[in-house]
């Protein structure tokens, strides 16, 4: 129902203006049922941060918040941005908890499912953005938002330069932010601000569990119970980095850059790790893309690991190899591995495909792609949530195996223009010229004459640092 205007300019209060001046005082349903964690704080907060382990009730949060505050401010415009489009549209808006079902009867005038765009009876209007487009929130007028997983948006200018200068309508523009605690710089600067702008709300599953069903406590218990994973999915802890981890998210942080920001690329691979098995409780398969620049840097710029059969994660890694233009897929192909090549050629016959045998421990193989990082000569093109957790959390003596972390270090190993003139000649390795393996230049004192493996001369013009097929 529309305002009926005056000709003194004021206006008179529409049926269901008057819900929504009534629900400003708290009486909305679902405050009713909201824990004590669930409803807003009453300090003069601008940013409010669930931090909360999976299945808390973080997203029905979010969307009942902002479905009241539209409703309570008539005209206003608001934003919902989470990873993806298709994570605000199947999540954000139309899930089960989402904003189309905290919207109370006769709320809603219009949804644009194209746009994703809401507008409602009062007059306000709420957007959906996905966070993979920093621009499109670039002259917004908010006058406040939710951001869902906001420790999973692959870009923090999405935040910085989008979100933030469009909250400027209104007396006091405000944020919930819903999210799993994934330690991203992000993450940390705004849970440690202690200016009393940003209230934090820390939750687990476990205070959800009269509200999920019985199989997925099983399976989150069997998934994660008693890891340092499930201390971050399930209990809600903001991790601290793993001692004895090779990589550490100060890091990865020094060396992240935007998208803008990627040079012209020499050359890009994909590179998959495969899963053992493929059932539901099975490893994911790592698919992770890099390339470099011809001066000596690489650059982390996707990860398309996914759990499923081997023919879909074959044709994930296809695509990922057409969506970037790639020159090579490499895969592992211990651990049965070795299906891979002929089930690419199922999927494309003409996709160039090597073979790589890991001849050495994980940690050996990982340490060199490690020392790329400290160096600041590997970058992460935005943030990869999953892959930065397996490289911030995974130690030598961790008996799972790290799929996507497995990937990223095959993907960087076969990067010639890193390997070629960086590590191989900071540890002292050397190519043999008739066999081509690599081995340690000096022994004992001496400088080798003779390879170890095939026992040919060596000689001293050949030092030249090389790629180690051991290694790769």
């Amino acid at each position: 129902m529309r305002r009926r205007r005056m000709s003194c300019g004021s206006s008179v209060l529409s049926a269901s203006d008057r819900l929504a001046a009534d629900l400003d005082r708290g009486d909305r349903p679902w405050r009713k049922i909201a824990r004590p964690k669930q409803q807003p704080p009453e300090s003069d907060w601008n940013i409010w941060i669930l931090l909360a382990g999976r299945g808390f009730g973080k997203t029905w949060c979010g969307s009942n918040w902002i479905a009241e505050q539209a409703n309570i401010i008539p005209r206003s415009e608001w934003a919902v941005v989470a990873p993806t489009f298709r994570d605000v549209r199947k999540t954000c808006i139309e899930g089960p908890t989402g904003i189309l079902k905290a919207l109370l009867p006769g709320e809603l005038s219009q949804y644009n499912r194209a746009e994703l765009k809401l507008i409602l009876s009062n007059g306000s209007r709420i957007y959906g953005y996905s966070a993979d487009q920093p621009e499109r929130l670039r002259g917004a007028n908010l006058n406040g938002a939710w951001c869902d997983e906001l420790a999973s948006w692959r870009y923090p200018d999405t935040w910085i330069v989008g979100l933030v200068p469009a909250l400027r309508i209104g007396k006091h523009p405000r944020v919930v932010v819903t999210t799993t605690p994934r330690p991203t710089r992000l993450v940390r600067d705004l849970v440690s601000r202690d200016d009393g702008t940003v209230h934090v709300t820390r939750g687990s599953t476990w205070e959800n569990a009269d509200n999920l069903s019985a199989a997925a406590l099983t399976e989150l218990r069997r998934r994660y119970d008693g890891t340092r994973m499930g201390r971050q999915e399930l209990e809600g802890e903001l991790l601290a980095d793993t001692e004895g981890a090779l990589w550490t998210r100060d890091v990865i942080e020094a060396g992240r850059i935007g998208q803008a920001a990627v040079p012209a690329l020499t050359r890009v691979v994909v590179a998959v790790d495969p899963a053992v098995t493929s059932g539901e409780g099975a490893d994911e398969t790592g698919i992770i893309v890099a390339g470099e620049d011809g001066t000596g840097h690489g650059y982390i710029l996707d990860d398309r690991s996914v759990r499923g059969t081997p023919d879909y994660c074959m044709r994930a890694a296809v695509r990922a190899f057409e969506a970037h233009k790639a020159d090579r897929i490499v895969g592992e192909a211990n651990n049965g591995g070795d299906f891979i090549g002929s089930l690419l050629a199922t999927v494309d016959p003409d996709i160039p495909y090597r073979k790589v045998v890991a001849s050495r421990g994980k940690a050996i193989r990982a340490e060199p792609v490690s020392a790329l990082y400290e160096q600041k000569r590997v970058h992460h093109v935005g943030i990869f949530p999953q892959l930065e957790d397996e490289l911030c959390t995974w130690t030598p003596i961790d008996p799972k195996s790290p799929n996507r972390l497995d990937a990223a270090v095959w993907a960087i190993t076969e990067l010639r223009g890193l390997s070629a003139g960086s590590w191989h000649a900071c540890y002292g390795t050397m190519m043999c010229p008739a066999c081509g393996r690599g081995f340690m230049r000096e022994q004992h004192g001496k400088t080798r004459e003779n390879c170890p493996h095939c026992r040919a001369p060596v000689e001293q013009d050949d030092y030249a640092p090389g790629p180690l097929t051991a290694v790769t």
